[in-house]
């Protein structure tokens, strides 16, 4: 191993990894009641970043690394195992605030002591040869699918929470959230990255201690940016969680129910269109439905069957269609001022839906009516 790339890779990762754990452990938020959960979620992170740079600090302080390699690898992979439960319940509390509880805690606790104690028995008290091997690459593979198991559960409660936003807001909240979804391919590479350059050379962990950096900064910054817009999309999880369970069951009657209310629904949503009611914006389907005097569940359920789109995407169609009418008749108009009459949130965000529905520019279109 080069010890200088060793040495040098700890010395740029703990520093930082120190100061994003007690930062995200310890920062202040504004004080809401509302932003308890990003708080929980926040504190959640930055034990798991402090565990992380306790390991670190080990190998930099303890040379551990050099002193018993199996002693190194046991203490990565038990803070490895703990981590992915810490930064998978640190991300879905976010869109779950009933995800943690002592139940799930408790079982995770206890895998996680089975998981040491077992690769402590491995390591340490296994002969090195074939039965060691085996038994290190089945610890590898249990770790590896534990990540898995526990990323999937990320990648639903997110799809899950974007699917609520489309459902019920013409604005593109589950933007606000993409980060999450990112966050979460990166840790699964990352993580199954860190699991495999354990077991490999001395001269090479450098590598994984280096793509620390990067990741954990994104991390950071995701936290921080997030906390613009934290307050606007945990407001619509509460507005929108609690009516999500009696919607399921309404839309389960759908099928008997639903359809004589249709016609009429129909008809108001005409006459709505017609006045280009559309155009508000922030619109959502709760204002929709208290707008043409309908519920809200069968208001939902006649976009979804008779347009086959999520309220959003329905929303954005109408839209796009009136700022192509304002592109046509009024020249004079910018983009900007489009942008706003039409009812998007920002002239980027209307370029870009503009754009993948039309597949070119908004100016680009214009120029093909002239």
């Amino acid at each position: 191993m080069d010890y200088f790339l060793y040495s040098y890779s700890l010395s740029v990762a703990l520093p930082l990894m120190i100061f994003f754990g007690f930062y995200l452990l310890f920062g202040r938020t504004p004080d809401k009641a509302i932003f308890g959960n990003f708080l929980r979620s926040r504190r959640i992170m930055g034990t798991a970043l402090l565990l992380l740079a306790a390991n670190y600090s080990v190998h930099f302080f303890f040379e551990i690394r050099f002193k018993s390699v199996n002693s190194a690898i046991l203490m990565n992979l038990s803070t490895y195992f703990l981590c992915y439960y810490l930064f998978s319940s640190a991300m879905i509390t976010l869109l779950d605030r009933f995800y943690i509880t002592r139940k799930r805690s408790k079982t995770h606790i206890i895998l996680w002591i089975i998981f040491s104690t077992l690769s402590g028995v491995v390591l340490l008290l296994l002969p090195c040869g074939a039965v060691q091997n085996v038994a290190l690459l089945a610890l590898a593979v249990w770790l590896v699918i534990y990540g898995l198991v526990l990323a999937r559960r990320v990648i639903v409660a997110y799809h899950r929470a974007v699917r609520i936003f489309d459902d019920t807001h013409s604005d593109d909240i589950g933007a606000y959230i993409e980060w999450l979804s990112i966050f979460t391919y990166w840790a699964l590479i990352f993580g199954v990255g860190c699991g495999l350059f354990t077991f490999l050379p001395d001269e090479y962990v450098f590598i994984w201690i280096l793509s620390s950096v990067p990741f954990y900064i994104y991390l950071f910054c995701s936290y921080m940016n997030y906390l613009l817009f934290y307050e606007q999309v945990e407001s619509v999880f509460e507005s929108e969680m609690s009516s999500v369970g009696t919607d399921v069951f309404q839309e389960e009657q759908k099928d008997v129910e639903a359809p004589s209310h249709y016609a009429e629904i129909s008809e108001k949503i005409a006459a709505w269109i017609e006045t280009d009611g559309y155009v508000s914006p922030g619109l959502t389907i709760k204002e929709l439905s208290e707008t043409l005097h309908t519920n809200r569940t069968y208001l939902s359920g006649y976009i979804k069957s008779t347009y086959n789109v999520s309220f959003r995407d329905w929303v954005t169609s109408l839209r796009i269609e009136y700022a192509k009418r304002l592109l046509d008749k009024f020249p004079e108009l910018t983009i900007a001022d489009v942008s706003s009459k039409s009812g998007f949130q920002s002239p980027s965000h209307f370029i870009r839906l503009f754009r993948e529905r039309e597949d070119c520019s908004p100016a680009k279109w214009r120029k093909t009516r002239v």
